[in-house]
């Protein structure tokens, strides 16, 4: 159901559950770095253990963006992800 597969052979191919653990390991790391400012390239790097692997770079990329499109990111002018108020508000909240 929550496959988004193309073709079973494409072994590049992910789910939406792959997506949003992915999505979930960002945020949470964008969170809790927070105050600290992160750039994408350092969050990439970072996440990826410094991997030049195209997939693994990108699975960070695609799940920064889709976070950015669900209001829980920004991405400033100088390549800054930073936590919307709300994501932070709900992170506090969550810790209690």
């Amino acid at each position: 159901m929550h496959d988004k597969v193309i073709d079973a052979d494409d072994q590049r191919a992910t789910t939406l559950d792959d997506d949003d653990r992915a999505q979930a390991s960002v945020l949470k790391e964008v969170l809790w770095m927070y105050p600290e400012p992160i750039t994408l390239a350092e969050l990439t790097h970072e996440m990826t253990v410094g991997s030049t692997e195209f997939g693994e770079q990108d699975r960070i990329r695609r799940a920064v963006r889709d976070l950015i499109g669900g209001g829980l990111l920004y991405k400033r002018d100088d390549d800054l992800v930073i936590p919307t108020r709300a994501a932070v508000r709900f992170y506090v909240l969550f810790e209690l």
